[in-house]
């Protein structure tokens, strides 16, 4: 049986940072809950017994007094699972300069602050990073051009951060979900809504009826891969990205038309 690890994870309170939380607890880890809504990170305590830390996660001077707080209560960390994310909605001509810092901060800086963080422990421990990244950070959707460019920036850090403390024993990967159900993904869903008068169901249906699995992941599906990649069982992957998109990104988006012409000829 495998000693507890202290395991950090960022954007706690909700969908695969939750997930998070509560798969590495159930696995006898002890849990480092980050989030800036303090009520939903206690209630997730109380399920999972992690140390609550309410604090934005791209805040550098933040990070100084969660470093001291983990080193109060807990042994020195062993993974950081980098969940925070957010919005980067617009085009580029759409996107004030107040918009494009918003997007970078919620989705690049959160993770970058949270690596440069815990690289101290980490280091000492020979531990691992997962970042969550996107197939935003592989192809580009329409109108977000904020989000998509933090989220290929997502694999630059990846990478950099692997080939430079892989000798050090680091292990830094990310993971690139597709749509996953998750309290975000359901507001994206409200045009569909709107629009077509579908249920959420029906709407998530919608945005993958061209996904191989014709269906979006659930968080826990997400957590799962997270947990792969920091135990032992990956020892030798890193600066690697993972897909788990249902087979989105395999589609040859130029033939999709020829499959409709097929289907109508039935």
């Amino acid at each position: 049986m495998t000693a507890p690890r202290t395991v950090v994870i960022t954007g706690a309170g909700t969908g695969i940072g939750a997930a998070c939380a509560k798969r590495f607890a159930d696995a006898g880890d002890r849990v480092v809950l980050i989030g800036r809504r303090r009520a939903p990170l206690e209630q997730l305590a109380e399920a999972t017994g992690g140390l609550v830390c309410a604090a934005d996660a791209a805040d550098t001077h933040a990070w100084d007094g969660i470093i001291r707080q983990i080193r109060d209560t807990a042994p020195p960390i062993d993974a950081l699972i980098a969940c925070a994310g957010g919005h980067g909605l617009g085009t580029a001509t759409e996107t004030d300069d107040a918009g494009w810092s918003a997007a970078m901060r919620l989705n690049l800086d959160t993770a970058f602050a949270s690596a440069r963080a815990c690289l101290p422990d980490l280091i000492g421990q020979r531990g691992s990073i997962v970042l969550v990244a996107s197939i935003a950070s592989l192809a580009a959707g329409p109108g977000v051009c904020g989000y998509t460019t933090a989220k290929h920036a997502l694999i630059g850090l990846t990478r950099s951060l692997a080939r430079d403390y892989g000798p050090q024993g680091v292990r830094v990967n990310a993971v690139c979900p597709g749509w996953v159900r998750t309290p975000m993904a359901d507001e994206e869903m409200q045009p569909f809504i709107d629009h077509y008068g579908d249920t959420l169901d029906a709407a998530y249906q919608r945005v993958c009826a061209n996904v191989p699995l014709r269906r979006p992941a659930t968080a826990e599906e997400i957590a799962a891969i997270c947990a792969f990649l920091a135990s032992p069982a990956a020892s030798i992957i890193t600066g690697a990205a993972i897909v788990a998109d249902g087979g989105s990104s395999i589609v040859d988006v130029p033939t999709l038309a020829y499959e409709q012409l097929t289907q109508d000829r039935r």
